[in-house]
Formats: structure tokens, C-alpha cells, sequence
């Protein structure tokens, strides 16, 4: 099982496998031939609420990233996360994110439960 995390405007791999997207919104500046994205599920994506309330510095990571499992838990997003494991189980997935700190974001979140 492969998966990892890249920012989207890092230049395309070789072993990047399947690219998805997992920003609800398209990243600035970046063309779609220049993103490569085999996917976009953005029922996967923390929703427009979730994802101002973090940005707007209201709470801690960890409460976000609790909140973001929480929605994962929905019927909609389960299931795309289920086929995302399904793809991971299948071959190398790379998780894009326009997040200047990839590490502390929901891409996160969702590496860590695809790995699990």
C-alpha cells in the first residue's frame, strides 16, 4: 500500500500513481493540464464551514481534524473514502493539496486513516 501527500504545484512524478485531488476548491494559478488530477471527490473535502472556521484560527488542529473525521462519517464521504482506500489497496496514490503546510491540514487527516 502507497499513499502519500503532495502540495499540487510540485512537478508530477513518475510514482505519483493516482492523483487526487482533495482541496474543495481548484488551487490558484494552476492549470488542469498542468495539475495532472486523475480525481477530484470533493464530498471528500472538509466542507466550506468546517474548512473557514480552521482557517480563521478558532481552534486547534486537533479539534479540526476531529471535526473532519466526523464528516467522513457521512454517508457521501464514506463511501468515496472507501473507494479511495480501494484505490490505494490497488496501487500508488498521491493525496494533492494546495495547503502551504500539507502536514496540518486535512490531507493529513485522510493519509492517516487511509493508512490505518
Amino acid at each position: 500500500m502507497s499513499v502519500r501527500v503532495r502540495r499540487i504545484y510540485e512537478a508530477v512524478e513518475p510514482g505519483d500513481g493516482l492523483r487526487v485531488l482533495v482541496d474543495r476548491l481548484w488551487p490558484r494559478g494552476l492549470s488542469k493540464e498542468a495539475a495532472r488530477v486523475d480525481e477530484w471527490p470533493k464530498a471528500l473535502t472538509p466542507s466550506t464551514e468546517l474548512r473557514r472556521w480552521y482557517h480563521a484560527g478558532e481552534g486547534p488542529y486537533e479539534e479540526f481534524a476531529r471535526r473532519y473525521e466526523a464528516e467522513l462519517a457521512e454517508p457521501e464521504a464514506a463511501g468515496l473514502l472507501a473507494g479511495l482506500r480501494a484505490s490505494v489497496a490497488a496501487g500508488p496514490v498521491t493525496l494533492l493539496t494546495g495547503s502551504k503546510e500539507p502536514e496540518h491540514s486535512h490531507a493529513a487527516v485522510l493519509l492517516r486513516l487511509l493508512r490505518e
